[in-house]
């Protein structure tokens, strides 16, 4: 009888471990000093590291700008009580990152407490959802500013062609009045021209991306009050591309005016250059493309505008208009392109997918 409940448990036991195995999710198991002492196949896939690699280290190793505090996990020690988060963006070095859904609830091995982690990676999932909402919403906010536009566009006309009548009929000293009304009306105009944003199709032609980016750091060097480093981080690789130099320049520009004006004096931009492959771009996959980081170690976007930060008249300054943003990501659209954004304190990274049509 007792060798019949050995062999049952361990039975049971190896059961276990190649259910672990055969998991699709990523399992993680933590002692009570909070440090790995297992992690299945699909969690070393994940991490991009062995099980050999991650024994013996601290939660914290992953678990580094995320929700998911050593207080949290001590107190589920505690209590029990298992906690998920739906939205956590897990990132390991600059190069990988990525959002997962996790649960971490109290188990009990060796007849001591153990933490339980379980994560799933959400980033395709997210994306797409984010991306289609982000489009209805780019659409819906076009149309409302493009009838706004004409609105207020046709009386403001109106008004500067009454200004310049009344103007030959007032006596010098009285024209300034109808000079400071001309002058108000072509800064709405020129206002309400902005909003709309760019209306002339790309001249797509061949060029090198690195002589384009070149140029925008001619600019920014010319006026760099605030001595800020930039550094490239080019891949020589890259072969030419088919897009409007002009326009890639005029996004790139506003990205990096952005940050300048977001970060202190003697700060670092970096603009780097990679081939990325197999990339959602609005709803098509794109085999080959190319990849323009524009990073900053700045304070970071503020949480509560990041969503809406490619909409018109959204800024995270006081005085900002809020065109810069949005006039980039409409120049990267009309080349089949997508201007995306991450954030926290420290790190401010704008990527542009261009695809490749070699």
């Amino acid at each position: 009888m007792l060798h019949h409940r050995k062999d049952i448990q361990q039975l049971k036991l190896q059961y276990q471990h190649n259910l672990a195995n055969q998991l699709v999710t990523a399992v993680l198991i933590l002692d009570q000093n909070l440090t790995i002492c297992y992690a299945n196949p699909a969690a070393e896939a994940l991490l991009i590291k062995s099980l050999h690699k991650l024994y013996g280290a601290s939660f914290e190793l992953i678990f580094t700008n995320t929700s998911i505090s050593k207080s949290r996990l001590e107190q589920l020690l505690t209590t029990g009580q298992e906690l998920t988060d739906s939205d956590i963006v897990i990132e390991l070095n600059e190069n990988h990152r990525f959002t997962a859904e996790i649960t971490a609830s109290a188990v009990e091995f060796n007849r001591e407490p153990h933490v339980l982690l379980e994560f799933k990676q959400i980033d395709k999932q997210k994306q797409i959802s984010l991306e289609v909402f982000q489009q209805q919403q780019s659409i819906a906010a076009r149309d409302l500013i493009k009838g706004l536009a004409h609105e207020i566009k046709n009386p403001l006309g109106g008004l500067r062609g009454a200004a310049q009548l009344l103007s030959k009929e007032l006596n010098t000293s009285q024209q300034e009045y109808t000079d400071m009304i001309i002058e108000q009306a072509d800064r709405l105009t020129n206002l309400v021209d902005r909003l709309l944003g760019p209306n002339q199709l790309p001249l797509l032609e061949n060029h090198n991306i690195h002589s384009v980016l070149e140029k925008v750091c001619q600019v920014i060097n010319y006026s760099n009050e605030q001595e800020i480093l930039l550094k490239r981080d080019y891949d020589p690789s890259i072969p030419l591309i088919k897009c409007d130099q002009e326009k890639i320049q005029q996004a790139v520009l506003n990205i990096v005016n952005n940050a300048i004006q977001a970060i202190e004096k003697h700060h670092k931009i970096t603009l780097k250059t990679r081939i990325a492959s197999n990339k959602t771009v609005n709803g098509k996959l794109i085999k080959l493309a190319v990849k323009i980081s524009i990073i900053d170690d700045g304070p970071g976007i503020p949480s509560e505008i990041q969503d809406t930060l490619f909409y018109p008249m959204v800024s995270g300054r006081s005085n900002g208009t809020g065109l810069g943003l949005s006039i980039a990501q409409t120049l990267i659209n009309q080349h089949d392109g997508k201007l995306s954004c991450h954030s926290r304190p420290g790190h401010t990274a704008f990527v542009i997918l261009l695809p490749l049509t070699q």
